[in-house]
């Protein structure tokens, strides 16, 4: 071989080397497939939902009495303590009753002399019947005396009446109270002169235990409670109320619905219920402002969705979107009314056993595919972080 065809033989090596080269760099990488997005979700079930609607009102008194006189004359006496607590029938004031009493005494006279006066004819009667039997008296006299004594009963009838009356009239110079309760600010003091039947109360007996709540509620969400109700979708019963104080604190007992109005208001829309509320302790007082969370009843299969799990669409539709058996993601248009806690509760678009995605929503679109995780479950060994890669 000669010395130029030696030299020849590396340059054609290096050549073809270079040319494996070059055409291992033009080849394209394969493409790497991405994989399947894990989302959170929560599996809905029925179960039954207690129905609870948060109401404003104030208290309202359970039985109110404004004292009045029935009787014309000076108070003499006051004998109650303002604030405090009294009982049915306690005397709250005491009259100057001297002219009662003299109007008394007179009455007691009359009908002492009416009685004599008829014990008198009624002797006179028995003896004109003897006589007359016997033929010792005319016809005529003996029907005048029976009629003298027929008088005479009736004065004593007519005086004990007058005498009932002026104990009456007697008794109203002791001022009572009508019912038990909580006294208010007495509006006279000792020497007042006060009259029968005055518009002014002297004082006003409030029973505070129980105590009403008055409250208000939308009129339309009063026919869909009734339209719900017949058709079955709730279970009414016995109307509760929990107590909330207006700075949120719950009171100790809880009230019980004791009648709706049948009467809307045409100016807000809304008819009043009243509620009846234990007060032990008197720590509700007439015109408190409080809340009221009303149990309305209860959906036997209701279903609740997370809050994060619905959201709106461009037209303003809630939806959902729902991670199917095959693992596909599916959107729902969902259909709710009101809120139990931090869940919606679903009327329409979602049933038992769906699984809602409640995290991950960006990382999935509708139709695409997805790993469902229910919320809350323990991490398994697969799905634990890889380590990070060594430098």
């Amino acid at each position: 071989m000669s010395a130029s065809a030696r030299s020849r033989r590396p340059l054609a090596l290096v050549a073809a080397v270079a040319s494996l080269l070059l055409a291992a760099c033009s080849e394209e990488p394969a493409p790497r497939q991405m994989p399947t997005p894990e989302v959170t979700v929560v599996t809905l079930k029925a179960q039954p939902v207690p129905l609870t609607r948060d109401l404003a009102g104030r208290t309202v008194p359970f039985v109110v009495a404004e004292v009045r006189p029935q009787a014309t004359g000076i108070v003499e006496q006051r004998l109650f303590e303002e604030g405090s607590l009294v009982k049915e029938g306690q005397v709250l004031y005491q009259l100057d009753d001297a002219t009662y009493r003299a109007a008394r005494a007179a009455a007691a006279a009359n009908l002492a002399r009416a009685r004599a006066s008829a014990n008198s004819a009624r002797l006179a009667a028995n003896r004109s019947t003897e006589l007359v039997a016997q033929k010792l008296v005319a016809q005529q006299d003996h029907e005048r005396t029976l009629a003298a004594a027929a008088e005479a009963a009736a004065d004593v009838a007519a005086y004990q009446a007058a005498l009932q009356a002026a104990d009456v009239n007697l008794g109203y110079t002791r001022i009572t109270a009508p019912i038990s309760g909580r006294a208010g600010k007495s509006s006279v003091t000792q020497g007042a002169l006060v009259t029968a039947n005055q518009e002014t109360a002297l004082v006003t007996v409030q029973q505070l235990d129980p105590i009403y709540v008055d409250l208000s509620q939308s009129a339309s969400e009063l026919m869909q409670l009734r339209q719900d109700v017949e058709a079955g979708r709730i279970q009414q019963t016995t109307v509760e109320a929990k107590i909330l104080l207006e700075d949120g604190t719950p009171y100790a007992h809880a009230g019980v619905l004791e009648f709706t109005d049948v009467t809307v208001d045409p100016g807000t829309g809304s008819y009043s219920l009243r509620v009846r509320v234990p007060n032990p302790d008197n720590l509700l007082l007439p015109g408190m402002y409080v809340r009221a969370v009303v149990e309305l009843g209860t959906r036997p299969d209701g279903i609740l969705a997370p809050q994060q799990g619905i959201s709106r669409d461009a037209k303003g539709n809630a939806t959902a979107l729902v991670v199917t058996a095959e693992g596909k993601v599916e959107p729902r248009v969902v259909s709710t009314r009101r809120t139990v806690g931090d869940q919606w509760l679903v009327d329409d678009g979602l049933q038992a056993g769906d699984r809602v995605i409640i995290e991950g929503l960006q990382k999935v679109r509708p139709g695409g595919e997805a790993t469902a995780v229910e919320a809350g479950a323990a991490a398994t060994p697969d799905d634990a972080a890889p380590p990070a890669p060594a430098e």
